[in-house]
This record gives structure tokens, sequence and C-alpha cells, in this order.
């Protein structure tokens, strides 16, 4: 049975994450941060279908010194993603940023000691962020999944250690790979010792389609085993996919409910129309839509289907759905049958649909 771990309470600008707070999905802008337009452009158009936190990476002082005029012009909370340079985790704080990611195994622990200071001096969380291929004793090929996940957590626990010692404990946790088992089991090693809010996802998990399977499969499980509090889906693809993405796999398990969910037959023999491209477009349009369907307490469950075979019992238990006959299809709305249309006419009657409701 499905149990939500209970972890420590955290804010990140005026969202809580943690303590039994809803996941939250996030992702990090793909712009260079020193261009302000660029990269507050993309935040908004993020924040349009449901990003909740935004990551930017702050490779150099002209970054950083950026963050104020960026977070100015956004909505959602603005973390600043450091490596090797503790001077720019200091200038980020500066500028008001609402979080800090660090990577343990890239800057010295004397200056992680300057940053968690300066970071309780603004009250504000840090991220502690453990990536295996930051780890270099992770590397050896004789090392397994568990070993690997022992190491991560080994590391994690060090740091977490010098945060407590300094008594501070504004801490978010994320201990990823870009292999599924050894990210799964680096988190249950990691729960059973701590209680901190904890960042999911599969690093590096590659493009769209093995990526989001990757992707799906551990955020998934590690969601279904009650861990997580902030998800990200890391695709090599626009960071907008990564956001539809992430709340589908938490709508999958009744985690959150926004947006739209499709549900369209595999396709055999007896289909009678190129539903794979109806649907590929439908899936398309819909997405730049999300922004109008994005806030409803339910998502709208759409039904594509190809043949009499389910189609007509899905299209009537769908919120919209068009079931297929010969080289035509019945659309239905909330179970009434409205009119028959022919299939080049069904994605825009699906869409006029979706706008009514």
């Amino acid at each position: 049975m499905y149990t939500r771990l209970k972890t420590k309470k955290i804010f990140i600008g005026n969202l809580s994450i943690g303590g039994g707070a809803p996941v939250i999905v996030q992702t990090m802008t793909k712009t260079d941060t020193a261009d302000v337009r660029a990269t507050v452009n993309q935040i908004k158009r993020l924040e349009r279908i449901g990003c909740e936190i935004i990551r930017v990476a702050v490779p150099d002082m002209t970054a950083a010194k950026k963050l104020s005029l960026i977070k100015k012009n956004i909505k959602i909370p603005l973390v600043a993603d450091i490596h090797y340079d503790y001077k720019l985790a200091l200038e980020s704080i500066k500028q008001g940023a609402d979080k800090i990611r660090i990577n343990p195994g890239n800057m010295p622990k004397e200056k992680t000691r300057e940053v968690i200071k300066a970071a309780k001096g603004a009250g504000i969380p840090i991220r502690i962020g453990v990536n295996v291929g930051s780890l270099r004793s992770a590397h050896s090929p004789e090392l397994d999944s568990y070993k690997k996940a022992g190491m991560i957590v080994s590391t994690a626990l060090e740091h977490i250690k010098m945060m407590e010692d300094m008594d501070f404990t504004d801490i978010v946790v994320s201990l990823k790979s870009s292999d599924v088992l050894t990210t799964i089991k680096s988190y249950e090693m990691f729960a059973e010792k701590r209680n901190y809010p904890l960042h999911i996802g599969i690093t590096e998990s590659g493009p769209p389609g093995i990526g989001t399977i990757k992707s799906t499969v551990g955020i998934g499980v590690l969601l279904y085993r009650g861990l997580g509090d902030t998800l990200r889906v890391s695709l090599t693809s626009e960071p907008e996919k990564e956001v539809v993405e992430g709340y589908l796999i938490l709508q999958s398990l009744g985690l959150r409910s926004r947006g739209f969910d499709i549900i369209s037959c595999p396709t055999c023999g007896r289909c009678g129309v190129d539903l794979i491209k109806i649907v590929e477009e439908f899936e398309r349009k819909i997405t730049h839509r999300l922004s109008h369907i994005s806030h409803r307490s339910q998502p709208i469950r759409v039904a594509i289907m190809g043949c009499i075979v389910n189609g007509p019992g899905e299209a009537k238990d769908a919120d919209i759905g068009i079931a297929a006959g010969k080289n035509e299809g019945l659309l239905f709305k909330k179970g009434k049958p409205i009119k028959k249309i022919k299939p080049a006419e069904w994605v825009k009657a699906l869409m006029k649909e979706v706008a009514s409701l």
C-alpha cells in the first residue's frame, strides 16, 4: 500500500516542500543565464504549463550577477545551480536566489562552509545534489548498483553532518545516477537515515524515448514507495517536455491532477484511419494549450480510438472522445454522441471541444 514518507518541511521562496506537501514539478532552463531576456521568456513559458520551481546554471560571475534581474521578472522560486566555485554561490545568494544547489563532489569542504554560512544568514535552503558522475571512486567497473548507492549516500551524509554541525538544517537532498537501479537504491538507503525532503529524478537519462522510459520507471518506483518531494524529468530535449512528462508521471499515480489524459489504442489491422499521425498531431497541439487546462482540479480525459472493438466504450467514458468507424469517427462529449466527422477533422474538432470545457 502506498504511504508517503513524512519529510521535514522546507520553504523555497513562498513555496513549501516536504512535510506532506504535494510533489512539486521543476525543471532547469536551457538558455544562457546571462541572456536575461531569453532566460526570462523561457521561464514564463514554463510557468504557463505548470513549472513550480526553476533552476538556472550559474557557470560564471556574469551569470550570477543577472539573477536578481531574472527573479524580478518571474513568479516561481529561483534556484542557482553551482559547481566548483563557491564565490558563485555567495554572489547568487547576494542576488536573491531562493535556493542554492551544490554538488559535494566538486567543491572543497572549507569553501562549502562559507556557502552554508551565507545561506543560513539569508534564510534560504541548500540542495545537496550528489551525482555518481562526480564521484571518482564510484567509476570502478567492479562496483555494483548497491555499492555505488552506498558511496552516493555516504557522500551526502558526510556533507549533511557538516551542515548540521553548523546548525543548518534547511536541506534538500538529491542522489542521482543515470542508472535506474543505483538511483532507487540510493534514495531507499538515505530515507532510512534522514528525513530531509528529497528531489528525485534520473540524471542524464537521455533523449525522449529511452530517457522518458528510464525517468518514468525510476521516478515512478520511488514515488510509489513514498519517496520524493520534488522531481525533474531530465531529458535531452526542451524543458517544456520535462514539465509535461513530470505531471504525467504524477497523474498516473494519482498524486497530482492537472492537464490532460489521452487514451488511444495501439492500432491493429482493424484500424481504418492513420491514428498514429492523428494522435501525434493532437498531443503536439494540446501541449501548447496547457495554459488553458493546467489549473483544472481534474485532467481532461480524451479518447482517440481507431476501431469499433473498444472505441465506443472508451469514448463514452472520456470527457471528449472519438470512436472510429470506416473512414469516419463518432464524436462523444461527456458520454453523449455529438456528430460524425471525417479523420481529417478529428484534431480540429477535439481542440474545439477542449477549449469549451
